[in-house]
């Protein structure tokens, strides 16, 4: 599954686009320096998100948009077109 797929899975799963995780969790004073363990609690907890969905929202709020280009362009399962994501939802996307 391609990162932007997580993604779309967890918005279908809570409502939330990536976006709306950023702002959420900058509410809550997470910032790039929290502990991953720390904003996976409080996903678990709150959307009911597992360990690999979590991380992916931890990934984007730490670092924004941007993903490796290891699998850009790949032919396999975890491949993405871009290594810019979309955050603003399925939608609008």
């Amino acid at each position: 599954m391609s990162f932007q797929a997580y993604l779309d899975n967890i918005e279908e799963k809570t409502g939330k686009t990536p976006n709306e995780f950023i702002s959420m969790a900058k509410s809550k004073g997470f910032s790039k320096d929290t502990k991953a363990g720390e904003i996976l609690a409080w996903l678990k907890e709150d959307f009911d998100l597992g360990r690999g969905h979590g991380m992916a929202i931890v990934h984007i709020i730490k670092n924004g948009d941007e993903i490796g280009d290891k699998h850009v362009g790949s032919t396999g399962s975890h491949r993405d077109e871009s290594s810019k994501l979309n955050l603003e939802g399925k939608k609008k996307g």
